[in-house]
């Protein structure tokens, strides 16, 4: 059997770390597609490297740009790898241009889509990521959820057909290399001492790309770092942004910082007091790691975790995310197998190489 796999941003090379693995070791002829959506050293090369992902077959270079331009891009040169190489089944995960290209490019080829994360949904509706998930969702033969509640959002919009609870496959990457990483060596790269900082990602577009909102955000930042240490790994699209309107002034102590190789990430977060993030990616691993996260949306995906009081919604409102970021206390305990048993990868790979 041959599976091409498309990837593109830094929460896919997480998840094809585990299930290309399991694809492989179950007999599959894996061709890696990377539509090159993020080129960035940090935010692409270096997670191939760490993760230990196989080499792409493909790179695409599609580069930034437009959402019309990365997703149009990507599929025309998808569509060429797919004609030439002829797949069974053509997987993408998540939610970005290039998990929708990919799934288009298939839907128009008649060749089967499997999409790994799906079902999640949330508002606003409009937002890029809900358009991709929305139209991936729907043009998928195989539905890997990371939820139950997702598998409930399917059924919501008449999906019931080739959907399984998968489990969520960055908690099965996260058990595997929790205990291999060098936590206090990357505490003392970055200067920082177990739980006495707060970490924060900002990279989405209708954060980075409304100046109120990001003003607000980033004020909240600042005056939160006169009281505790933040640090803030900062993505492209958002040091960009915050160049061209000369924002840095907002950011008060704030400790800015490159992206962090996914290892590195990882650790930083698990010996955080709190985390600061808009990040789906991010919400989870915090939960995987034991810290709550004060998300910087009007809703998430990742709705359970809002739910059961682990994590908290504060949009962009100033007030109430210095509030939280202060003060929030999750509860003690938290239901167990939210997001599956560890072993997402190996149930995907078994189903869609027919072992199951």
């Amino acid at each position: 059997m041959k599976i091409l796999s498309v990837v593109g941003a830094r929460p896919q090379f997480i998840k094809e770390a585990v299930v290309g693995e399991q694809l492989r070791r179950y007999g599959a002829h894996e061709i890696l597609v990377h539509t090159g959506q993020h080129y960035d050293v940090n935010m692409s090369d270096v997670f191939f490297r760490y993760l230990e992902l196989k080499k792409p077959d493909y790179n695409l270079s599609v580069g930034s740009g437009t959402h019309a331009y990365q997703t149009g891009m990507s599929m025309i040169r998808i569509e060429e790898v797919a004609i030439k190489e002829k797949p069974d089944i053509i997987v993408v995960y998540g939610d970005t241009n290039a998990t929708v290209a990919g799934a288009l490019v298939g839907a128009k080829l008649k060749i089967p889509v499997a999409h790994v994360e799906a079902g999640l949904r949330q508002k606003p509706k409009d937002m890029p990521e809900e358009i991709n998930r929305v139209v991936t969702d729907h043009t998928s033969k195989f539905l890997f959820c990371p939820t139950k509640k997702a598998i409930d959002n399917l059924k919501l919009e008449g999906i019931s057909k080739g959907v399984y609870f998968a489990g969520d496959v960055m908690y099965d990457l996260f058990l595997r290399l929790k205990d291999s990483i060098d936590d206090q060596k990357v505490l003392e790269k970055y200067g920082l001492q177990r739980e006495s900082y707060i970490l924060t990602t900002v990279h989405r577009d209708f954060n980075t790309d409304n100046e109120e909102r990001l003003r607000n955000i980033l004020t909240a930042l600042g005056e939160i770092s006169y009281v505790i240490p933040v640090v803030f790994p900062m993505h492209p699209r958002t040091k960009k942004v915050i160049n061209q309107k000369n924002l840095w002034n907002l950011l008060g102590k704030t400790r800015v910082i490159d992206p962090v190789p996914y290892h590195e990430l990882v650790a930083l977060l698990a010996n955080s007091l709190k985390v600061v993030t808009d990040s789906g990616g991010v919400q989870k691993e915090a939960y995987f790691a034991g810290v709550s996260a004060i998300v910087l949306m009007p809703d998430t995906g990742w709705i359970e975790l809002i739910e059961h009081g682990w994590n908290v919604l504060v949009d962009a409102d100033k007030d109430h995310l210095i509030e939280k970021a202060l003060n929030h206390v999750p509860p003690s305990s938290m239901p167990k197998e939210l997001y599956g048993d560890g072993k997402a990868g190996v149930k995907i790979a078994r189903i869609l190489v027919g072992e199951d």
